[in-house]
């Protein structure tokens, strides 16, 4: 495996976890059919990435809930109360499903604007991505 693929993996799974509409899944599978390269390091790099792409949400979350009630924020008010209020309902325990497309990059971003610690953030994020990749890579061996 070339360490151009491996960056190009890496920088796709970063990306699709931000509010960026792409999909890592496609990449991974494509990746995971046309090379030998132990399907863990291709586990391994999809996960971290896309992780750490939600920690940046997370951070974003954090540091821009402040402003949440100003008029330049691109979220109103009254549907980010509506979002805390589901986040807090259904809880920290959330974040494993981070993965599903179209509420998990919202989801991360709302934990980081309700105060979810980072290390119980990461973990649990993590813990649902990896899941996710492993199933892709368990169907495109």
């Amino acid at each position: 495996m070339d360490l151009w693929t491996l960056s190009g993996l890496f920088v796709t799974s970063f990306l699709a976890a931000t509010v960026l509409p792409m999909s890592s899944e496609a990449v991974l599978a494509g990746v995971a059919l046309s090379t030998t390269t132990d399907k863990l390091l291709l586990l391994t790099v999809a996960t971290f990435a896309n992780t750490l792409g939600s920690v940046l949400n997370w951070t974003i979350g954090r540091w821009g809930a402040r402003f949440h009630d100003r008029l330049w924020f691109p979220v109103k008010p009254p549907t980010y109360e509506k979002a805390a209020d589901r986040f807090r309902r259904w809880g920290t325990w959330s974040l494993l499903l981070s993965w599903v497309p179209i509420v998990g990059d919202p989801l991360t971003l709302i934990a980081g604007a309700a105060g979810v610690r980072f290390l119980p953030f990461v973990a649990l994020v993590a813990i649902g991505k990896a899941a996710r990749y492993a199933v892709v890579l368990a169907l495109f061996q």
